[in-house]
């Protein structure tokens, strides 16, 4: 697969379709791979934290979640196909799952926020099958682990917030009964009505990250790494 270097993280470079298309080969395969969709805030920790670098490095497939992914790919002269936003390319694959019967499992967040997303998907993927659901909130995660192998999902979506997820499923490859992992921040926030999505005309823009701060301003330091993910784009052209 065509892997471009953005900032020391290589991406594959495909479209939604094509990354979709990509998940289920891999859930298919049930080798219990994995897929990261970094933003900018991700590949500039992964600079300063060498095992989230590894985690990415190891990753079945690496997405493209965020804009600033995308400008930082053109300035440096190895444009990708598109962003795949994390929650989109989910849906997406739950969709693809739900025509045949497949199966999801639900893990991270808050207690009872993975049981009100799966309430949503099932009203919106009928034929989806919730295949389990556990919280981010542990100290041993052995019985979740032995909960998702009796499980045995198709897609296990691995909402603890990054690194944790990252290190988690990377952990995890190859060892635990699934299709795929895939690490996917605060999804289930979103899905379970939490988290409001910015209106889809912001989306196209690429300014979801602005809906968001205007909503949640405490955001204000995680926003403020996309300017200098963004100089250190122009630094490595200037190279």
């Amino acid at each position: 697969m065509n892997r471009k270097d953005i900032l020391g993280v290589a991406f594959d470079d495909l479209s939604m379709d094509e990354a979709v298309e990509a998940a289920l080969g891999l859930i298919a395969g049930r080798r219990a791979l994995y897929a990261c969709t970094p933003n900018p805030e991700i590949v500039m920790a992964a600079r300063d934290n060498p095992a989230l670098a590894s985690a990415l490095d190891g990753a079945a497939l690496v997405l493209a979640d965020g804009v600033g992914v995308t400008k930082a790919a053109q300035m440096l002269g190895t444009p990708l196909k598109g962003r795949v936003p994390g929650i989109d390319f989910a849906g997406r694959v739950i969709s693809a799952l739900a025509v045949k019967g497949g199966s999801v499992y639900l893990f991270g967040a808050k207690p009872g926020v993975a049981e009100a997303a799966a309430e949503k998907l099932r009203a919106s993927y009928p034929g989806i099958v919730i295949a389990g659901t556990s919280d981010g909130y542990f100290t041993d995660d052995a019985p979740i682990v032995e909960k998702i192998d009796a499980a045995a999902p198709d897609f296990l979506m691995v909402c603890l917030g990054s690194p944790k997820q990252e290190l988690w499923m990377a952990d995890k490859a190859g060892r635990i009964n699934c299709g795929l992992m895939a690490g996917l921040g605060g999804s289930l926030d979103v899905l379970a009505g939490n988290v409001p999505r910015a209106p889809e005309a912001w989306r196209k823009l690429g300014l979801e990250w602005l809906y968001r701060l205007i909503r949640e301003p405490k955001r204000i330091g995680r926003v403020m790494k996309l300017p200098l993910f963004v100089l250190e784009a122009a630094k490595e052209r200037r190279k």
